[in-house]
């Protein structure tokens, strides 16, 4: 509401880093010294990236120290993303890839694109849930595999990205 992702003076629309232990003065927790907009005067000290609309599960690569980020789309696209230090991923002025029709924002810092999108279809998905990177001995074909589904289609992918250039290089439906 309120084009409030793109507004750092609120915590709606973000992902927040803090410090539970070793709180500030006054705080029920800590802000961590190199969180990125600490010395932005007005911005909220826990920001840690913005420009998210509806997160609906993050995990980190046990491996790598990559954040997946399942950001849940409006009207048309459910994205991915790799959580990054001051990250704007550009909620309300776009979704996924794409302008959203709710787009009002002048935005004043480039936009981190998603490592994948998939659109609103019936036979794909509406709302997207984030999961994990698979790491086990089990499946061998899956490890190092992002696994995530669809809340709405009950579909699950695995999605891989290359370590050096961190985009996807390949997204599959996995069968059960």
């Amino acid at each position: 509401p309120l084009q409030s992702a793109q507004d750092l003076t609120t915590v709606l629309g973000k992902i927040l880093r803090i410090d539970v232990d070793r709180p500030a003065p006054g705080l029920a927790y800590g802000i961590p010294s190199d969180n990125p907009f600490i010395k932005i005067p007005g911005a909220r000290p826990e920001i840690f990236a913005y420009g998210l609309r509806n997160v609906w599960r993050m995990a980190f690569d046990s491996k790598t120290g990559d954040l997946y980020v399942a950001d849940v789309g409006q009207d048309l696209w459910e994205e991915i993303n790799l959580g990054e230090r001051g990250g704007n991923y550009g909620w309300s002025h776009r979704e996924a890839f794409h302008e959203a029709k709710s787009s009002k924002v002048d935005l004043t810092s480039p936009i981190t694109d998603p490592i994948w999108e998939y659109p609103h279809e019936d036979t794909i998905g509406k709302s997207i849930t984030g999961g994990t990177v698979y790491h086990g001995a089990k499946v061998p074909a899956l490890k190092g595999y992002y696994i995530y589904g669809d809340y709405i289609s009950g579909r699950l992918w695995a999605l891989k990205i290359d370590p050096n250039t961190r985009k996807t290089v390949e997204n599959r439906v996995i069968e059960w």
